[in-house]
């Protein structure tokens, strides 16, 4: 018997051995997801009971798609029915570190009423080393808790207990929440890994004694469960770094994501036995790696560590570089690099890259470019397709299948993962004997009610419209800047002055056309003239001649009808929409 197979028996006699009697409900929950339903990332779940007390799961950002929204840094969950009750918020849980579950709390905590948040050691020295680059937020109340020795949290009328499990990420846990009108089990982002190398196997066992009181619902992350068995261990990976170690004669420039702090470990840790020293290059993983390491949640010789510019006194074959700029992200560590834009560093003969990451879908072309870019400098690259040297944090379907096999849910609620992701849980859910009545496939902004009859999805919703951050301040996605923004880099733009005489109202010269990725304006001079005279009618109709008095120029109306009817005329010429920008000044 394995030991899959062991956990499973034992927990099988264990509820053989339970009270029969009926569980007795009272009150209303509803669940109410704000993001990271149909996509991945930008986590945030709230939890309303009795219309009086709400516990948020996390307060995650997501990243955009950079054709669909130039100049959109980070996307964050919209929390406007949570502003609007934040004197009912009780508290903010969190499942770990990363920052499609941490990442918004800069840019919404004070809009929630700065409530106290709960989280284990290093998820707590993220949080608030993050808080330190937005110096006008509100001071933050960040209480620890520690999974190496459980506790019971209580946060308003939520009884809340924390299950280990693997990530990618140390201190990653999920959550038992209690509730009068019934038990929840959150998974967080999890997987099952039952060799790991710097981290303990999920606690399987603690999962059952929890599930033991009743698990109404599971929700469970859903990134991977399309994918079949489960995901490898990271053991396998670490052999397989190890072989790539042992075989490279030049540097290593090792490119993963910023938070993965089990890969860092892992290669920290192959550098020192093969007498390598290690840059850390890009600022969010130095950030992560100096918070880890004083936590000591990672673990380094002494001198394993040095700066940039000390590398130039070893050998190649005495460097290993870490660095962030695993999906071609512009500005980052490696794209500096490729680019020979790094202060310190460019690729050179005999470098090995290794991407130990997996692609974000929508940045496919560009990470491949990527990688050609670099094969044409003579360094080789290596990356997961071609051999096993990433393990995603997330489980694949035997391990959605084992979850819910220990845990025995009512009711299952498949969350964190694009569409396609929530049905895969459902088909292993049915497979398992669940009925489809108790399957809940939700988007952001339903409103799932749970009472003591039944829970499902009602028809209420609450916004949940994308927000985004731009550098300069919050935004919808619907907002005008964005769509000039996505219309600027379609089509470009093509900006109309004219200058009128405000004592005879006539134009004091031609007007001035100033294309910019629309049209090359030498090579087009007839369909400039059309414009041209369009320009002069629309002008000549906007101004009032009274008597002797000095003409009446309506510039907002010329503006308007400028931006109108040249860009009708465009479209119907050349089936081009540029940003119209018009601009009349009265001399």
């Amino acid at each position: 018997m394995d030991k899959t197979e062991q956990i499973i028996y034992e927990e099988v006699k264990a509820r053989s051995q339970q009270s029969k009697q009926k569980r007795v409900y009272t009150g209303v929950l509803k669940i109410i997801p704000l993001g990271g339903l149909e996509e991945v990332g930008r986590n945030l779940t709230a939890f309303e009971l009795n219309n009086k007390e709400i516990l948020i799961v996390d307060v995650g950002l997501g990243y955009p798609f950079f054709e669909e929204m130039p100049g959109v840094d980070f996307l964050i969950p919209n929390v406007e029915y949570l502003e609007k009750n934040k004197d009912k918020i009780v508290g903010i849980i969190i499942t770990h570190g990363h920052y499609d579950h941490i990442g918004a709390i800069p840019y919404l905590i004070d809009r929630l009423g700065n409530p106290t948040i709960y989280a284990t050691p290093l998820t707590k020295g993220l949080i608030l080393k993050r808080q330190e680059d937005f110096p006008n937020s509100p001071k933050l109340e960040v209480v620890e808790f520690r999974k190496d020795r459980y506790q019971t949290l209580k946060i308003g009328s939520f009884v809340i207990d924390y299950f280990h499990v693997n990530h990618n990420i140390p201190d990653s846990v999920g959550f038992f929440i209690q509730t009068p009108v019934g038990n929840i089990m959150h998974t967080g982002d999890f997987k099952i890994d039952f060799t790991p190398f710097f981290d303990k196997p999920a606690d399987l066992s603690r999962i059952v004694k929890l599930s033991l009181k009743g698990v109404r619902l599971l929700m469970i992350d859903s990134t991977n469960s399309y994918q079949p068995g489960f995901v490898a261990s990271e053991r396998k990976i670490m052999e397989s770094l190890e072989e790539i170690f042992r075989k490279a004669h030049g540097r290593i420039i090792a490119v993963t994501f910023a938070s993965l702090l089990e890969r860092v470990q892992q290669l920290i840790y192959l550098s020192a036995i093969y007498g390598r020293k290690v840059v850390i290059d890009g600022h969010t993983m130095r950030v992560n790696v100096e918070v880890a390491r004083r936590l000591r949640y990672l673990q380094m010789p002494k001198g394993t560590i040095i700066k940039p510019e000390e590398s130039f006194k070893l050998k190649p074959h005495q460097v290993t570089i870490i660095c962030t700029g695993s999906q071609a992200e512009e500005g980052s560590a490696l794209m500096r690099i490729v680019n020979g834009e790094h202060r310190y560093f460019k690729l050179i003969n005999n470098d090995t890259v290794i991407f130990s990451s997996s692609i974000i879908p929508g940045n496919e072309r560009l990470v491949q470019e990527l990688k050609d870019d670099i094969l044409k400098q003579g360094a080789k690259v290596i990356h997961y397709q071609m051999m096993d040297i990433h393990a995603s944090g997330h489980g694949f379907a035997d391990e959605v299948k084992l979850f819910i096999n220990l845990t025995k849910p009512e009711y299952v609620m498949p969350i964190h993962g694009q569409y396609f992701m929530m049905k895969a849980v459902e088909e292993i859910a049915l497979s398992l004997g669940i009925p489809q009545n108790k399957i809940i496939i939700a988007q952001n902004g339903d409103v799932v009610e749970m009472n003591p009859e039944k829970i499902y999805r009602t028809h209420e919703k609450v916004p949940s419209s994308i927000v985004y951050v731009d550098g300069l301040g919050l935004g919808t996605a619907e907002s005008v800047v964005l769509r000039d923004r996505q219309n600027l880099a379609k089509e470009g733009f093509l900006a109309i002055i004219v200058t009128i005489d405000s004592t005879t109202g006539e134009l004091k010269k031609s007007p001035d056309l100033i294309s910019r990725g629309f049209i090359y304006l030498k090579e087009n001079k007839e369909f400039l003239q059309e414009i041209n005279n369009l320009i002069k009618k629309i002008v000549k109709r906007n101004i009032k001649f009274l008597g002797d008095e000095a003409p009446i120029i309506q510039e907002e109306q010329i503006k308007y009808y400028l931006k109108e009817e040249i860009a009708d005329f465009i479209y119907q010429k050349t089936g081009g929409r540029p940003l119209i920008i018009p601009t009349v000044i009265k001399v």
